[in-house]
């Protein structure tokens, strides 16, 4: 069915676009924050978890900069603006991507390592390169495909694959769920027209959230019930 773009409403006589969509995105920045609140909180040890942290809250930035100024306030100021948002995001996804290789550290080859941490930094300086020359967001979903398909789910399969890692199960239902809302967003599936492709991703996307917290949370558990190979240093 063709969904038509949501009326504006008004609060107050301050005027706000796509307010459905705006709301969504805002969802996804409160699961977001609170994720970095909660962990920040537990003080949680090892690079993985400082980076999981702090994508965390770069991603509750981005969605909440997109929510408002790309969606509910863009009328305000030019489309250059949703840049902010957008730049936030991939150095968000970058840090998710740095937790899930120094995640896999103790089970794969040193050089492996270091090699992927250096591709993590070229890639995110060529793709925000790109992305702030032509203003089209394809390359910020191009950034978090490979980011959570080519980086994020494969270091996380491994370690689970090595040691059943609790955490990294969680990481991979998280990884399928952001994929479901891609395809939503793709694909512009739509329910309503105040419930379009966008609040379907974005809830989607705020599930995802949570369940990749749960996943930092679980980070060296075992699954419950398994026997897992993780020793006590890789753990600490």
């Amino acid at each position: 069915m063709e969904i038509v773009q949501q009326p504006s409403i008004h609060f107050f006589g301050i005027r706000v676009d796509e307010p459905m969509t705006t709301l969504t995105d805002l969802i996804v920045s409160v699961v977001c924050f609170y994720a970095f609140y909660s962990l920040s909180k537990k003080k949680l040890p090892g690079h993985a978890q400082l980076y999981f942290r702090y994508y965390f809250l770069l991603m509750g930035i981005a969605t909440c900069l997109g929510g408002l100024v790309g969606h509910g306030f863009l009328y305000l100021l030019s489309f250059g603006w949703k840049l902010p948002g957008w730049i936030t995001s991939m150095l968000s996804v970058a840090l998710i991507e740095r937790s899930a290789i120094q995640h896999a550290k103790p089970f794969i080859k040193p050089a492996v390592g270091k090699s992927f941490l250096v591709i993590n930094l070229i890639e995110l300086a060529i793709i925000m390169t790109i992305t702030m020359l032509t203003l089209d967001f394809g390359w910020v979903e191009f950034h978090s495909g490979y980011g959570l398909l080519a980086i994020v789910a494969p270091f996380h399969g491994w370690v689970y694959y090595k040691t059943l890692d609790r955490g990294s199960a969680f990481i991979l239902l998280a990884v399928g769920l952001a994929s479901v809302a891609a395809l939503f967003y793709m694909n512009k599936v739509s329910l309503h027209t105040w419930f379009n492709y966008l609040d379907i991703s974005h809830t989607v996307m705020a599930i995802a959230a949570f369940v990749f917290y749960l996943g930092a949370l679980n980070l060296n558990k075992p699954v419950k019930g398994k026997k897992s190979s993780i020793l006590p240093q890789q753990a600490a």
